[in-house]
Formats: C-alpha cells, sequence, structure tokens
C-alpha cells in the first residue's frame, strides 16, 4: 500500500499494518486523537517525513488504521516550535494512478513539494 505523507511515498506491506498486539494496543483511538498527535508532531518538526520517516511512518500506519479509505495526509506547520493550534491538516483519497506516479517520480529523485501540490494538494493553484 502507498501512503502520501506531505510530499513523500511510503510504501506499507499490507501485512505490517495491523499486527494483533498493535491493533488492540489502538483500537480505542479516534482519527481526531491521531489527528491531534500528527499536529503535535509537526509542530516539533515540520519536516517529520524528511527528518524523521520512520516517525511519520508511524503516524501514517495509524492513520490509516482508523481510516482505511485515507491513503495520503499533508500537515502544514508555519514554523518549528510553533502552537499545535497552527498546524493544519488534510487528508485525501488519491488514486492509484497518481500516487504511482507520484512514487515512480520518487524514485527517480524528481518528486518535489511543488509536484505533490499540484497532483494532490493544490494549495498553490492560483
Amino acid at each position: 500500500m502507498l501512503f502520501l505523507m506531505n510530499d513523500v511515498v511510503f510504501s506499507f506491506d499490507v501485512a505490517d499494518l495491523a499486527p494483533p498486539m498493535a491493533h488492540d494496543r489502538f483500537a480505542k483511538l479516534s482519527l481526531n486523537y491521531v489527528s491531534e498527535l500528527g499536529r503535535e508532531l509537526y509542530a516539533e518538526e515540520p519536516l517529520l517525513h524528511i527528518k524523521d520517516p520512520e516517525r511519520s511512518q508511524r503516524l501514517a500506519s495509524l492513520i490509516i488504521s482508523k481510516a482505511p479509505e485515507v491513503n495520503a495526509a499533508l500537515f502544514v506547520a508555519p514554523g518549528r516550535g510553533c502552537l499545535v493550534d497552527q498546524v493544519q491538516v488534510r487528508y485525501a483519497q488519491i488514486g492509484i494512478e497518481v500516487m504511482s506516479a507520484l512514487m515512480t517520480r520518487q524514485k527517480a529523485g524528481s518528486l518535489t513539494n511543488v509536484e505533490a501540490d499540484r497532483q494532490v494538494w493544490r494549495r498553490l493553484a492560483a
């Protein structure tokens, strides 16, 4: 399974997403709680998906466990150490064609935040 976190595509083995022990441990968490956790992480480090991909992947797996239809998340913080309330979060469901194209560009070293924005988030559209 592919998951886009901001402008980085992660590839997950579906079997690894929900080990029984982890599933039981996190079953009571809501998507709102996971969103708040993500906002806290991105308030501390706005480039979490680049600087700490492991932590970002764990966040992505929690999002998937709470909302299996979601395969993309965008966390935007105005700066390191900002207030958690200032971090914006969006989720999306991206078609396999777009996700595959993003993964291909990433493997080629040509996926940028501008390209991810154009293909998915459309924040820069005028």
